[in-house]
């Protein structure tokens, strides 16, 4: 439903510059919104897209020149809030799922739910399992035996949380997560791999959220962990014995190898890898496809494969960039040092001439 910016400006306590009749019926981004469409244009470094969006109109901050665009404006003192409530508005969540069984799923008798759990169709929980007040569990949604789910959380399709593994409250898992799949582990043996059992569980803490099609592997003893707040990207690998310390971020297709120990508050941002037995320290960032093969202290920034202080590593950046000039200039030089070389061979051998006798 079409709403005008002067709704929209009552709704989130903003002024409007421009047509305050002007309608929208959807939210989009700027490079890619449509007639109709409001988009946010709250950084100054996509001034280049204000320029050329087909949105109907913006959400802008107090500071935005309203002379870049003929557009009409929604100012606002906090454009970024203002644009999730009007998202909120015109793209609302879908309605939650009943409380309830449904037929189709297969609910072991002895399983303890908790009052207002919300189980789909094609979901099985299987004996032992316990699963805490206001949970969902969305279509073909599988929970193991005497696995744990706390209070309202959200599983979405085709999660997998496997015997005995441990979710705290209020967690989301998105569709395709695993949750206590054995751990990478074996052992060679006159050239042969025997697997070694992976007894261990998982334990995630309260108020983490998992993308889709993320793992994180039982522990061959003892727990793997992912700390309270946590929030992992899409296709993240955490293996097994990994600790993952509070409120860290893991960004898509990172991964931890086995027994690595992240403190509270690390980022490890895409495609990197850190490898086992390892610690990145409290705050610590790792950069985008840094290869970690030492441990991080605390609040160091690292990038690159080794990965080092991202000081270092910048000034390798430069010099590599630097390679094919550096290179011309060593065969300029060597050219110049040959001919030298072949002037004092020339110069020495007058020299001799000259001063053998007659």
């Amino acid at each position: 439903m079409a709403v005008t910016l002067a709704q929209l400006a009552e709704l989130t306590g903003s002024t409007v510059r421009g047509d305050a009749a002007a309608e929208v019926a959807g939210v989009a981004a700027l490079h890619n919104a449509r007639p109709g469409d409001l988009a946010l244009a709250a950084d100054p470094r996509y001034a280049a897209l204000v320029a050329r969006t087909a949105a109907s109109a913006l959400v802008v901050g107090a500071a935005f020149d309203a002379s870049a665009t003929p557009l009409p404006l929604l100012v606002a003192a906090e454009p970024v809030a203002a644009f999730e409530r009007i998202a909120e508005r015109l793209c609302p969540a879908s309605p939650a799922p009943e409380p309830g069984i449904h037929p189709a799923a297969v609910v072991a008798p002895d399983a303890d739910l908790g009052p207002g759990v919300s189980i789909g169709p094609h979901c099985v929980v299987e004996a032992g399992a316990a699963i805490g007040a206001g949970t969902v569990l969305r279509p073909l949604t599988f929970v193991g035996r005497d696995a744990r789910i706390g209070r309202d959380c959200l599983l979405h399709p085709l999660v997998a949380v496997l015997d005995r593994c441990l979710v705290g409250d209020r967690v989301v898992l998105h569709s395709g997560v695993v949750i206590g799949a054995d751990g990478y582990g074996y052992e060679t043996r006159d050239g042969v791999h025997h697997k070694l059992p992976q007894r261990g569980i998982v334990e995630i803490g309260d108020d983490v959220e998992i993308g889709a099609n993320s793992t994180v592997d039982r522990a061959r003893f003892g727990r793997t962990v992912v700390g309270a707040g946590t929030k992992i990207d899409n296709l993240v690998m955490v293996a097994h014995n990994v600790v993952v310390g509070e409120h860290s971020l893991l960004v898509a297709q990172c991964g931890l190898a086995g027994s690595a120990v992240l403190g509270h508050h690390v980022t490890v941002a895409a495609q990197a890898g850190v490898i086992g037995h390892i610690e990145v320290g409290d705050g610590a960032i790792v950069g985008a496809q840094a290869g970690v093969l030492r441990s991080v202290p605390p609040g160091q920034v690292v990038l690159g494969s080794p990965a080092q202080e991202i000081g270092k590593e910048r000034h390798c950046l430069v010099l590599h960039q630097k390679l094919p000039e550096l290179l011309q200039r060593i065969r300029q030089l060597t050219r110049a040092v040959a001919e030298l070389s072949e002037k004092v061979v020339r110069l020495e051998a007058r020299a001799t001439e000259h001063s053998e006798p007659h």
